[in-house]
């Protein structure tokens, strides 16, 4: 199982991100709100600007305060690292 690195040490497996956004759009700001209200929003941002969103394949949101590119590169390189590390 692989996991990276969403900001300040929290992590999320990589296996279930379905999807990462911007969250400066209106939309991604409603789907924000709506898991916050159900109880599904997981805030990993330790009290800064929400930069990205991370939605998940179990409908639970991770608000992260690092920007979209940044967990996109760690989560495409996950699998390089796991071999340079072995």
């Amino acid at each position: 199982m692989k996991f990276i690195n969403v900001g300040f040490n929290n992590m999320v497996s990589a296996a279930r991100v379905v999807a990462l956004v911007s969250s400066d759009a209106a939309p991604s700001k409603r789907l924000v709100q709506d898991a916050k209200d159900a109880g599904r929003a997981i805030d990993c941002t330790c009290g800064r600007k929400t930069r990205c969103v991370i939605i998940t394949d179990s409908d639970h949101i991770v608000l992260s305060a690092l920007q979209a590119e940044t967990v996109a590169a760690r989560l495409n390189g996950s699998d390089e690292e796991g071999e340079q590390n072995e």
